[in-house]
C-alpha cells in the first residue's frame, strides 16, 4: 500500500487529485489537507511514501513546506503542483529537491506517469539506503584500544578532503576496512568504490584491467573495455597490495595521478577521470624502492597519507569486543543463536598469537562456534583452537 499526501487549498483540485489517484490503482491511500501546517504535522507523525503539494497556499507555501519537508523526512518525493504563473517558482522548487512539479489543470497521464516513477524512487532510495547500512554492518570497525582509536580519528579527518592516502599492515589485519570507511566518510561516497587486488592479477594484464583496452590491442581484446580508473569516476579507487604492482603498470598510474587521464591499452586518445585513490600493502615500501621494485615518485604521489593498521597482537584488549562481534554476525549467517564465551576462554584467545590477525580470530571462531557446546568454554579453546 503506497501512502499519498495531497497538501493543496483548493477543495476542487483537492476531489479530482483524490478521484483520479484512487481509480488509478486500489493501493494508493490517500490523505489530504488544505494547508502547509497541517501536511508538515501530519509528514512529522505518519509515513508518506509520496507528497503532491501545491505552490501557491495560505499559512505556509509551497516553498516553505518543501524545506521542511525535506529537512524532516528527506526520502519523501514530493511533487509540486504549480499554476501556469508559478512556472519560475516551480523550477526553483526543483532546484531545492522537489521530484517534479505539475500544471494546473492536471493532465491526467503526465500526472499518473509522474506518481508512478516517483514511487518507483522512493523504494529505489529505501532499498539503496537499506544496502549501504548493510555494507556499513559489514564493514564496522570494531575496538576501543589506542590504537584503533586514532585510525578512527584519521578517517574522520582524511575522508572529508580528497587526498591520496596509503594504508599498512599485515595480511588480515584489516586493511579494507579502512578503505571502506575512508570512502563512505567522504563527500565521494555517493560515487563508486572500486576495488582492484593488484596481486590477484596477472602483471600482463594488470595495465588493461585498470585503464581498460582497445579492441585487438592484444590477443583476447575482443571488444572495448573501460578500465578501473573509469568505472572509479567521481568515487575511490582502492588498489590494495600495490607493492605487488608491475613497474610498467606503476608508471602509468603515476602518470594518471599526475594528469587526472588515463589512455587506454591499444589507444593514443586521452580520457579525463576525477578519481580518488586509495591503495594499501603489507609490504615494506622503503624496502622495495631501495631493491628497484617500487618507484619512489609513485610512493610519494600515493603516501600523502599514511595510516598504519596494527596486529591483532598489539591491540590484544580488543578480543573481546571482537570475539562478541564476530560470535554476533556467524550465529546471524548460520541462523542459530548467538554463543556465550566463557572468561577463561576469552582469556585464552587473547594469548594467542595472531599471526593471521582478525582474519585468522573470525575462522577460530566461527570453528569454535560450530564444533562447542551451548557455550564455548576454555577446554574448547584448547581442543579447536590450537592450530
Amino acid at each position: 500500500m503506497s501512502k499519498i499526501l495531497i497538501i493543496e487549498d483548493e477543495a476542487a483540485i483537492r476531489r479530482v487529485l483524490l478521484r483520479i489517484l484512487s481509480e488509478e490503482n486500489s493501493n494508493y491511500k490517500v490523505s489530504e489537507t488544505e494547508d502547509g501546517v497541517q501536511g508538515i504535522n501530519l509528514v512529522e507523525n505518519e509515513n508518506f511514501d509520496l507528497i503532491l503539494c501545491d505552490i501557491k497556499m495560505p499559512k505556509m507555501d509551497g516553498i516553505e513546506v518543501l524545506t521542511q519537508i525535506k529537512k524532516i523526512k528527506p526520502e519523501i518525493p514530493v511533487i509540486m503542483i504549480s499554476g501556469h504563473g508559478d512556472l519560475d517558482t516551480a523550477v526553483h522548487s526543483m532546484r531545492l529537491g522537489a521530484f517534479d512539479y505539475i500544471s494546473k489543470p492536471p493532465d491526467l497521464n503526465r500526472l499518473l506517469n509522474t506518481v508512478r516513477i516517483a514511487l518507483d524512487s522512493k523504494q529505489l532510495f529505501v532499498e539503496n539506503k537499506r544496502l549501504k547500512k548493510k555494507v556499513q554492518k559489514k564493514y564496522e570497525m570494531i575496538g576501543k584500544s589506542p590504537s584503533i582509536t586514532h585510525i578512527k580519528e584519521m578517517i574522520e579527518k582524511v575522508a572529508p578532503s580528497d587526498a591520496r592516502v596509503l594504508i599498512t599492515g599485515a595480511n588480515g589485519s584489516g586493511k579494507e576496512l579502512v578503505a571502506h570507511w575512508l570512502h563512505e566518510k567522504s563527500l565521494r561516497n555517493k560515487g563508486p568504490l572500486i576495488e582492484v587486488n593488484c596481486a590477484a592479477i596477472p602483471s600482463e594484464l594488470i595495465e588493461s584491467e585498470l585503464f581498460g583496452h582497445k579492441k585487438g590491442s592484444f590477443t583476447g581484446a575482443s571488444k572495448d573495455r573501460a578500465g578501473k580508473f573509469e568505472t572509479a569516476n567521481n568515487g575511490t579507487l582502492f588498489l590494495d597490495e600495490i607493492g605487488d604492482m608491475s613497474l610498467s603498470a606503476q608508471a602509468k598510474v603515476l602518470r594518471a595521478l599526475q594528469e587526472s587521464e588515463i589512455s587506454r591499452v591499444g589507444s593514443d586518445q586521452n580520457i579525463k577521470v576525477n578519481v580518488r585513490v586509495i591503495a594499501a600493502t603489507n609490504k615494506d615500501l622503503q624496502k622495495e624502492i631501495s631493491a628497484g621494485n617500487f618507484r619512489e615518485d609513485l610512493y610519494h604521489r600515493l603516501a600523502v597519507i599514511l595510516i598504519k593498521v596494527p596486529l591483532l597482537n598489539e591491540r590484544r584488549q580488543d578480543i573481546p569486543l571482537l570475539i562478541q562481534h564476530f560470535s554476533k554476525k556467524i550465529s546471524e549467517e548460520q541462523g542459530t543463536v548467538s554463543k556465550e564465551f566463557s572468561k577463561n576462554a576469552i582469556t585464552m584467545l587473547q594469548k594467542y598469537d595472531w599471526t593471521g590477525n582478525i582474519r585468522e580470530l573470525r575462522n577460530v571462531i566461527e570453528r569454535l562456534i560450530i564444533l562447542s557446546g551451548e557455550q564455548v568454554s576454555e577446554n574448547d579453546v584448547k581442543l579447536f583452537a590450537s592450530k
